[in-house]
């Protein structure tokens, strides 16, 4: 599929214009325009230097550290000079209540592990426990990552960069109501949220190995927010979620697609079927803003983790996203083997100012943690074995190709909308879905939700089958 010109002078498109006017048109203002003036990229860096000073304990694998070594690396690289950096400050109450729930965020001010005993009646209501375990400084942990979120989004929303990177973000499995899988905060949920109160429609990509079941469940059923997940999934493997039939409801049907993988995909396979994915993503729903989350556990050899993906195809995914040039926020999440962390976001970070970097680890107090190496990209693949055949990424990526064919391209929403919290914004949108499940498009929707895997071809004797042997062969995957 030919890229996009997003530099196209033709293109004249605001956000007040009907549905019908905006589908004449190929791009939002938003990309086109508000990057137009310019030719450099703009990055922004937040990064709270005492966010890597939290510890869940020892034998956790959630190691807050890993942000610390990773500003390290990025700052002896010298890519602080390209770009702007911030001390965020911290989330406030109000911020955080935005779409937590009131009194598990009193729980999170209030709880210590010296008073804990007072308050495991709740544990369970809150899934606190071993994998979301109460250390010191719980709640001002997550107002240090969550705060750096929003300001990222805010400077988005005011045009100051273009780019805008929190590698302490990115807590993705956490919901309104409680902590899961290491996350306390959703600072994805919070960051989208703003940018919506300016941006008609967000897209949200997630390339941690767990999928990104918080984001996925706070905007399920919104046409403004795109979700778009690839990760492990076998319906054990945490957390349960991310099956390829959940693709949204009610408003939001069909405007959460998942890419659920097997162990051991390689670089080439999973950057192929990425683009793939991404660019139909993109020139169907039309995202005036991009939320990119980078989970490190990801790469080969994580602790947590069971992919063979390199450093470097990880970043070609950064990259490949980043060259939409639509406005970017770009945070961490997943991640348990430190250094590779460490690397991969400081390579990443690389990607996104332009800069290529030296092989060779630079100097620093933590160089220690790089060795026996000391390499930005050590050989991370073919620890596992790869159970991803052609047979079985070609279903996904067609699968996934259904699913987009059946939604709405850049739905019209109006700008003056504001929303107050994750469940007041659609009220009174109920109605349309109820009348458009009449027409003949909730008809085909329909139709398409009553797709069975067993639907998905099967073998290479098939029409379809060959069609997608020549999409493999084309890619060079064959």
């Amino acid at each position: 599929m030919p890229r996009r010109n997003y530099n196209d002078s033709n293109v004249v498109a605001t956000f007040t214009e009907d549905h019908a006017t905006t589908q004449k048109s190929k791009y939002m203002a938003p990309r086109s325009m508000r990057l137009a003036s310019h030719n450099k990229t703009r990055v922004a860096y937040f990064h709270d230097e005492g966010v890597g000073n939290y510890h869940y304990g020892e034998r956790h694998p959630m190691k807050p550290h890993r942000l610390t070594l990773t500003n390290h690396l990025v700052l002896k690289y010298g890519l602080h000079q390209k770009m702007e950096i911030f001390q965020p400050r911290k989330a406030t109450d109000n911020e955080i209540l935005e779409f937590h729930a009131a009194d598990y965020v009193d729980f999170l001010k209030r709880v210590t592990p010296d008073n804990a005993e007072e308050y495991e009646n709740v544990f369970q209501r809150f899934n606190v426990g071993d994998d979301c375990p109460v250390f010191s400084g719980i709640y001002e942990f997550c107002q240090r990552y969550a705060g750096a979120t929003i300001e990222a989004s805010r400077k988005l929303i005011a045009n100051g960069a273009d780019i805008c990177i929190n590698w302490s973000g990115g807590l993705h499995h956490a919901k309104k109501c409680e902590a899961s899988g290491f996350c306390y905060v959703n600072d994805i949920v919070l960051g989208i949220l703003e940018l919506l109160r300016y941006f008609p429609r967000v897209l949200y990509i997630d390339i941690d190995i767990h999928h990104g079941d918080g984001v996925q469940e706070a905007f399920y059923t919104t046409d403004r927010v795109m979700t778009v997940s690839f990760h492990k999934y076998n319906g054990d493997f945490f957390p349960g979620t991310g099956h390829i039939d959940e693709i949204g409801s009610s408003l939001g049907k069909y405007y959460s697609l998942n890419v659920p993988l097997r162990d051991g995909i390689d670089d080439d396979a999973y950057v192929w079927l990425f683009k793939e994915v991404i660019d139909q993503v993109i020139n169907t729903f039309q995202p005036s803003a991009i939320v990119l989350q980078c989970g490190a556990d990801s790469l080969g050899c994580d602790r947590l983790g069971c992919f063979n993906l390199s450093i470097e195809a990880h970043g070609k995914c950064v990259q490949h996203v980043k060259e939409f040039k639509i406005p970017l926020l770009v945070v961490g999440g997943g991640g348990y083997t430190v250094r590779n962390v460490a690397r991969c976001w400081t390579y990443e970070t690389s990607i996104l100012v332009d800069t290529e970097l030296s092989n060779d680890l630079p100097p620093n107090e933590y160089i220690d943690f790089f060795k026996p190496d000391y390499q930005l990209h050590p050989h991370l693949s073919g620890r596992v074995e790869n159970q991803n055949d052609r047979q079985y990424l070609l279903k996904v990526r067609e699968r996934a190709m259904e699913q987009l064919r059946y939604l709405d391209a850049a739905p019209s929403i109006q700008m003056q909308e504001i929303p107050p919290d994750i469940q007041g914004f659609l009220d009174g949108e109920d109605e349309m879905m109820d009348e458009e499940d009449d027409s003949e498009a909730g008809k085909d929707r329909r139709r398409m939700a009553a797709m069975a895997e067993t639907e998905w071809y099967e073998g290479d004797d098939d029409n379809e089958g060959e069609a997608m042997d020549a999409v493999w062969q084309d890619a060079g995957l064959s």
